[in-house]
């Protein structure tokens, strides 16, 4: 039985930008580094962003952009000072998808290796309540 979400991991060029990003934008706590001993199949670093374990491997990173991302829930009355950070980070805004009012607001961007990631207001229930009513009302 799947118990939940053990870790992400994501393959990086630079640790240390990548160290940057994740520390300036989403505000994670460095627990290890890897430095020269290699455990696993490349030096790394873990972080911990709120309970999450989020792994960052010196590597290849994806080659091209699509869709596939990470969705992270923030609060409402912090989507600005997000979009401020993502924006001091110096990375790339992605235009967003339209959305349907009520569904909440994300901020869509990419990381150095073109890995996208998306900041979001709402979740599931408010999701599948809103589309609901759509569907009702044509």
């Amino acid at each position: 039985m799947i118990l939940g979400l053990s870790h992400m991991t994501f393959m990086v060029k630079n640790l240390e930008a990548a160290t940057a990003f994740w520390k300036d934008i989403f505000g994670a706590k460095e627990v290890y580094a890897s430095g020269d001993n290699t455990f696993s199949v490349a030096k790394e670093k873990f972080f911990l962003v709120g309970d999450m374990w989020i792994c960052v491997m010196e590597g290849q990173p994806v080659h091209e952009r699509d869709y596939t991302h990470i969705a992270f829930k923030i609060a409402e009355e912090s989507f600005d000072e997000y979009v401020k950070r993502i924006s001091m980070a110096g990375v790339e805004i992605k235009k967003g998808r339209p959305r349907v009012e009520g569904e909440g607001r994300s901020v869509y961007f990419y990381d150095f290796d073109n890995h996208l990631f998306e900041l979001h207001t709402g979740g599931l229930q408010e999701r599948l309540k809103r589309y609901a009513t759509i569907s009702v009302d044509g």
